[in-house]
């Protein structure tokens, strides 16, 4: 299973897939392309006894072992057929990136152990080259999960390549499955399998009856975010957005997460007179997470699309909200709409739009009845439309494992 990081904060849904594969009798090892940052851990990292092989991040900082393994790997039959694909990338993408991922798909194809059956990557962009390379020199299958920032930002010719040389994938949009779709030699390698909530990580949500209405300055409303400070999760659209929320609506925001532009986003929210009106929590484990969305009014996220093209596709952010009850405003960016309803489980706005943003903030944080309607109505979501245990069941079948109770076929267009 290879994979950008091992352990990451941001990536529960990889992590809930891991424990569930593993749980169903999936023998694997994970092999992370760099090692952890967060300073947390989830719980549910905890529960994966998979071992993890952490690569070289740069090839130069392990030279000996960088060497041992193109040694190794120089050996395999199929490593020089690798190495056509690698040079045939690399006219087109003249990058150390590039340079660094065969390298690192030569210490996999040298060091993994000789019963391994099958590559996966989690994510179509570099994890899936670095696959891509050792399955090939390794003579193995290889498989994909594609998320989000992969699809949009991996030119279109080397996504061709890999959906042609692949033997299936998942991904966890409608919208992400028809673009690879339309790029695909064979649609019937894909699947649409959303990623779900696993419920049993969540627990029931606290009833919602009264409720904040911004009225009190004693009281105010909590508006609650979860996410990377980065750009395309739109936090400076959000801070203005707050900016412009009347003066006398009363209300606090908290935001759990890291990211290199919080430091940049602290000072944008002092130069705009709402920086004491804020808690900047930095990156949290679950159950901290899980504490804020109870304690919140409101969720909001107000994703756009960056500058480069990378966009979300459906947080799981959201879904981890409703499954507390907590009503959502976001925006219409990348596959949000799929799982929020518009009108019933919350208000999504254009993206790029902080007084479309404000004005949705300030009729919800008036409204606490409407809140819980649209809180209780998104909880029922998750839990028929979006349960992880129902939608992990097609991945598991894929692997070759049995059947488990509850398990139902994946989403096909």
């Amino acid at each position: 299973m290879v994979l950008k990081g091992y352990p990451r904060l941001s990536e529960t849904f990889i992590a809930q897939e891991i424990a569930a594969l593993e749980a169903r009798g999936l023998d694997m090892v994970l092999v992370s392309l760099r090692r952890p940052t967060d300073k947390h851990r989830h719980p549910v990292h905890g529960a994966i006894k998979a071992p993890v092989l952490y690569l070289p991040e740069y090839l130069y900082r392990e030279p000996l072992r960088v060497l041992r393994g193109w040694r190794r790997a120089r050996r395999l039959s199929g490593y020089a057929a690798a190495k056509g694909k690698f040079l045939a990338d690399f006219r087109r993408d003249r990058t150390p990136n590039r340079v660094r991922r065969f390298g690192q798909a030569c210490v996999v194809a040298a060091e993994l152990p000789d019963d391994i059956g099958r590559l996966h990557a989690h994510f179509l962009h570099t994890p899936a080259s670095v696959a891509r390379y050792a399955a090939v020199m390794r003579g193995l299958p290889w498989s994909c999960s594609a998320h989000a920032r992969d699809l949009w930002i991996t030119p279109d010719w080397e996504k061709r390549e890999k959906l042609a040389d692949l033997d299936w994938l998942v991904t966890c949009t409608k919208l992400g499955f028809e673009h690879l779709g339309a790029l695909a030699p064979d649609r019937e390698r894909l699947a649409l399998v959303y990623h779900g909530l696993d419920d049993r990580r969540f627990p029931e949500p606290p009833p919602r009856v009264g409720g904040r209405d911004g009225r009190r300055p004693d009281d105010p409303v909590i508006l609650v975010s979860v996410g990377r400070a980065v750009p395309k999760k739109g936090y400076d659209d959000l801070l203005a957005a707050l900016a412009l929320l009347p003066a006398d609506l009363h209300w606090r925001f908290v935001h759990v997460g890291g990211g290199a532009e919080a430091p940049a986003l602290k000072q944008h929210a002092a130069a705009l007179g709402i920086g004491e009106k804020i808690d900047w929590r930095g990156a949290q484990p679950q159950e901290r997470v899980i504490e804020a969305y109870r304690a919140g009014d409101l969720f909001v996220l107000a994703s756009k699309v960056d500058r480069d093209g990378d966009r979300d596709g459906l947080p799981n952010v959201l879904m981890e909200a409703q499954s507390q009850a907590l009503a959502c405003v976001a925006t219409t960016a990348g596959a949000i709409g799929e799982f929020i309803l518009d009108g019933t489980t919350g208000l999504l706005c254009p993206p790029n739009d902080p007084p479309a943003l404000a004005r949705a903030i300030a009729a919800l944080s008036r409204d606490p009845a409407r809140r819980a309607a649209m809180g209780g109505a998104g909880r029922k979501r998750v839990v028929e439309a979006f349960s992880f245990r129902r939608n992990i069941a097609d991945i598991a079948q894929r692997f070759g494992l049995p059947e488990a109770p509850c398990a139902s076929p994946s989403t096909r267009p």
